[in-house]
């Protein structure tokens, strides 16, 4: 298995510029990059393959490939809330081809979520000059909305950009520049332990 690469990115952000700036408590718009800049960087600590979390906010779409098809008839998704799985594999003349979805089932257990192809299935020969001769292409994600990611999530992105804002110094003694411990708190509940 190689590392997931993500197809396509988020149609939407956790949380709004405007949040962002209520929550540093500016109402003014000469730092509106800046505070970007850092709703960007605390999704990017929380959301995706490095993400803190283990999983992603906002829909988006990955693929994960194998040189070949698995050995129990089971693919380990790297990440929870998937909605949609499309397998597609390079026959033995390096044309591409799908797999048709009544093969394959997806569904979530306390790790979170597996697709398992169907005992009708044969897995046919795959081209033998390529590492990523089977390929899963996922959807993942809370749902397309902020709305839809946990608000405890939300708030912690909020407490983040805040802190990062308002502490943009060099840390000095008994001075804490990382993430604030609320946030931590409110993220605990969502991490997932690696597969």
């Amino acid at each position: 298995m190689l590392r997931p690469i993500r197809i396509s990115a988020p149609g939407a952000k956790p949380v709004s510029l405007l949040e962002a700036k209520g929550a540093a408590k500016v109402d003014f718009g000469d730092d509106d990059a800046l505070i970007e800049g850092m709703i960007d960087a605390a999704i990017s600590h929380l959301d995706g393959w490095s993400g803190v979390l283990g999983r992603c906010l906002i829909n988006q779409d990955w693929r994960l490939s194998h040189c070949d098809w698995p050995s129990y008839r089971f693919i380990r998704l790297p990440f929870p809330d998937v909605s949609a799985v499309t397998v597609k594999y390079f026959d033995e003349d390096n044309a591409e081809q799908t797999v048709s979805s009544s093969l394959v089932t997806r569904f979530e257990d306390e790790r979170g979520t597996v697709i398992r192809f169907s005992d009708d299935f044969a897995f046919p020969s795959v081209f033998d000059d390529r590492g990523d001769g089977v390929q899963v292409e996922f959807t993942a994600g809370y749902g397309a909305a902020a709305t839809d990611v946990p608000r405890a999530i939300r708030t912690a992105i909020l407490l983040m950009v805040a802190h990062w804002y308002n502490n943009r110094e060099a840390s000095t003694e008994g001075q804490r520049s990382e993430i604030p411990f609320g946030a931590s708190a409110l993220i605990a509940p969502f991490r997932r332990v690696g597969v």
